[in-house]
């Protein structure tokens, strides 16, 4: 297995995520901040499936390509990253979940009547929930729907890089986990993504915003223990392998 795709000092991990992150915020949430008048649900879900799908063949034989702190953690508590390696994939996917929203807010800006305070492409429930979720329905299906990526990540891929057609699953994955998740809470199964329009959005986005934080990574890491039962692998990278490359 070639050593870059794991060294947690390979700068191109870190620069990977970033801007993989980055993108997906902007094209991804833009659908739904831009165009959803034009795109509908549908649209926005297949937006979010063919941007990841991009991104895993054009960054994932770098870094894997999780752009999502639930993925991250579910590589962790799956061993096949070590704590620090996990760490700079999260700054990385916040740092770059804030720029790709600032961008976005700057493009949003320029468009005439267009209104950013409050939903901005923000996760939410209750009021803030197409359907009136309730606070333990919107934990609940962030969970699952989570689940689903992470799982079908860890089992698409071997060790920690996409390769072939493992983007493939994980484009249609998350198309199919938006087509249902967006009425409910709009989606998140990811912090970063949630995190970074909420910063501009302001008022309830962010008082909501720790649902989604938590929920998706608890989703992530039952996704990893699940997949441990399901597709026992004694030849992971232990965490302590992974930080002593």
């Amino acid at each position: 297995m070639d050593k870059r795709i794991v060294a947690p000092e390979d700068k191109r991990i870190v620069a990977s995520e970033f801007l993989g992150t980055l993108l997906l915020v902007f094209f991804a949430v833009g659908s739904a901040v831009v165009a959803v008048e034009y795109l509908g649900t549908v649209g926005i879900a297949l937006t979010f499936g063919f941007t990841l799908l991009a991104l895993a063949y054009a960054l994932g034989p770098i870094s894997g390509c999780h752009v999502n702190p639930a993925v991250t953690l579910g590589m962790y508590v799956a061993g096949r990253i070590g704590i620090r390696s996990a760490v700079e994939r999260w700054v990385a996917q916040f740092l770059g979940a804030i720029v790709g929203a600032a961008l976005l807010f700057l493009l949003a800006h320029q468009i005439p009547g267009l209104e950013t305070s409050g939903e901005f492409g923000t996760n939410g429930y209750e009021d803030r929930s197409a359907v009136g979720i309730n606070i333990g329905g919107a934990f609940l299906a962030e969970v699952v729907l989570t689940f689903l990526l992470v799982y079908v990540v860890l089992a698409v891929t071997h060790k920690v890089a996409v390769v072939g057609f493992d983007g493939l699953p994980i484009g249609l994955a998350l198309g199919a986990i938006h087509l249902v998740g967006i009425p409910l809470t709009g989606t998140s199964v990811n912090p970063a993504r949630s995190f970074g329009p909420a910063l501009f959005a302001g008022g309830a986005a962010l008082t909501q915003l720790w649902l989604f934080i938590l929920a998706p990574l608890v989703g992530g890491a039952i996704a990893a223990c699940a997949h441990r039962l399901t597709h026992p692998c004694p030849n992971v990278l232990t965490p302590e392998a992974e930080d002593a490359v």
